[in-house]
C-alpha cells in the first residue's frame, strides 16, 4: 500500500482508524504533539485492543489501520498480533515511528526497553544498522511503513541513520514513506530535506509534509494556525472521519491532540472504548451521528454559526469541541443531516474532498507546497521562489 492511496482514503467516514498503542516513546523531540516520553505509561491495554481489532468482520472493518504513538515499535509485539488480526479481516495497516532503533550510535535515551508485549532494546544494535528482531518482524508485518524525520527527530536520530534503515524496509518488500514536518512552505530546512530525500531514493520513497503546529511541546513556540474561515462560508472537516484510539482505550471522532487528549471527551466526539464498545458500535456512531455528518459536511464554524446558542471561541478546533453542549446544535444537526439525507450530505462532502486525490488532501490539511511529494515519482517541485509562502 503506497502513502498516496492511504492518504487519498482520508475524506472517507470510518475509512480508516487509527490506534495509538502507547504514549511512550524513547525520544525527546521539542514538537511532539503528544508530549512523549519514555516513563509515562499511559497506554491502552494490549487485550483490549486484541479485542477490539479482533471484531473486525470482513464485512465490516477499516480499510486501513494505522499503528502509532507515541512510538509504537516499543510494542513490537504487540504491533505484530494487531497487524495480523486486522489484515485478517481484510484491512490494510500501516505505521508510524520516529525511528528510535535506527540510531546506529546509541544517541540520547539510547538502551530502552520496550512494554509487557514485546521488548526491545534501542540505541547499539548487533551489527551496525541492522534492525532488532522484533521490531523487524512488526514492519514486515504491515503493509506500508512510514518514518517521521524533521529538524527535531535529527537532534534524536540522524538523517544518514534513518535512510539506512529505510533502506532495509524496502528489501524487505514492505512499501515505506518519510513524513516530513517543518515550518511551511518557505523553510529552507524543508528544502534541504526534501532534495536530500530525492538523492538518496531517486523519487521512489514518498513524503507526506506537514507543518508543526502549537500542540504537546510545540504549544509555546510553535505559530498558531492560519486565521479560521468565514463563519458564514463551509469549510469541511476531513479530520472527524477517522475514529481514533486514545491512549486510554476511549474512541475519539477526531485525531486533534486536543481533543484526543481531553476527559470529559466532547460528548459529539466520543465514540466510546475498546474495554466495552466493538468496531461495529464504533463506525456506526460515527457514520449515524448527524453532528458528526455537519462537521465533515460544512463544519464547525458554518454549524455554530448557523444554529448554536452560545459564544463562538475564536479557533475553528476550539469551535468544535465547544459545540458538544449546545443542544440548539444537536437539534439543527438532526434536523437537517438526520436519517437518508444525512446520509448522502455526508458521502458528498467525501467525494468533493477526495475529488484531487492525494494530493488535494495534503494541500487542505498539510504543508501545500510540498503536496506533490505524497506520490512516489510524482510531478518535480517549483523551485524554492515559487513555492507557496504562507
Amino acid at each position: 500500500m503506497e502513502l498516496a492511496e492511504l492518504v487519498a482514503r482520508r475524506p472517507f467516514p470510518a475509512a480508516g482508524l487509527l490506534l495509538g498503542l502507547t504514549r511512550r516513546c524513547p525520544l525527546s523531540c521539542a514538537h511532539c504533539s503528544t508530549g512523549s516520553d519514555l516513563f509515562t505509561r499511559e497506554e491502552p491495554d494490549a487485550g483490549h485492543l486484541e479485542r477490539f481489532v479482533g471484531s473486525f468482520t470482513t464485512e465490516n472493518r477499516p480499510d486501513v489501520v494505522m499503528l502509532t504513538g507515541g512510538e509504537p515499535l516499543l510494542r513490537p509485539a504487540l504491533a505484530e498480533r494487531l497487524s495480523t488480526l486486522a489484515r485478517g479481516a481484510g484491512s490494510r495497516t500501516a505505521l508510524l515511528s520516529g525511528m528510535f532503533f535506527a540510531r546506529s550510535g546509541g544517541g540520547r535515551g539510547g538502551g530502552v526497553r520496550g512494554g509487557r508485549s514485546g521488548g526491545v532494546r534501542g540505541g547499539r544494535s548487533g551489527r551496525r544498522g541492522a534492525i532488532p528482531p522484533a521490531v523487524l518482524r512488526a514492519i514486515r508485518s504491515v503493509d506500508h511503513f512510514s518514518a517521521s524525520l524533521d529538524v527535531h527527530h535529527e537532534r534524536e536520530v540522524s538523517r544518514a541513520d534513518v535512510f539506512r534503515a529505510l533502506h532495509l524496509v524496502r528489501e524487505e518488500g514492505v512499501a515505506v514513506s518519510l513524513h516530513l514536518t517543518g515550518t511551511g512552505g518557505s523553510d529552507p530546512y524543508l528544502a534541504d530535506l526534501t532534495r536530500a530525500v530525492e538523492k538518496e531514493f531517486g523519487g521512489r520513497v514518498p513524503c507526506l509534509v506537514n507543518e508543526v503546529r502549537p500542540f504537546g511541546r510545540a504549544a509555546s513556540w510553535a505559530r498558531a494556525a492560519r486565521t479560521g474561515p468565514d463563519p458564514e462560508a463551509a469549510s469541511p472537516c476531513s479530520m472527524a472521519a477517522w475514529p481514533v484510539v486514545a491512549f486510554d482505550g476511549r474512541v475519539l471522532a477526531c485525531c486533534n491532540q486536543d481533543a484526543v487528549d481531553r476527559r470529559p471527551a466532547p460528548a459529539h466526539l466520543d465514540l466510546g472504548h475498546i474495554a466495552e464498545d466493538d468496531w461495529a458500535t464504533v463506525r456506526r456512531r460515527a457514520l449515524e451521528s448527524p453532528v458528526l455528518r455537519m462537521l465533515r459536511t460544512v463544519g464547525p464554524a458554518h454549524l455554530a454559526a448557523r444554529f448554536g446558542s452560545g459564544p463562538r471561541p475564536g479557533s475553528y478546533c476550539d469551535g468544535c469541541r465547544a459545540l458538544g453542549g449546545d443542544a440548539a446544535v444537536a437539534a439543527g444537526a438532526q434536523a437537517v443531516a438526520g436519517g437518508a439525507a444525512g446520509e448522502l450530505l455526508d458521502l458528498t462532502a467525501a467525494m468533493r474532498g477526495s475529488r484531487e486525490g492525494a494530493q488535494g488532501v495534503v494541500r487542505r490539511h498539510g504543508c501545500a507546497a510540498y503536496a506533490p511529494l505524497v506520490v512516489a515519482g510524482g510531478p518535480a517541485l517549483p523551485e524554492a521562489g515559487e513555492r507557496d509562502i504562507r
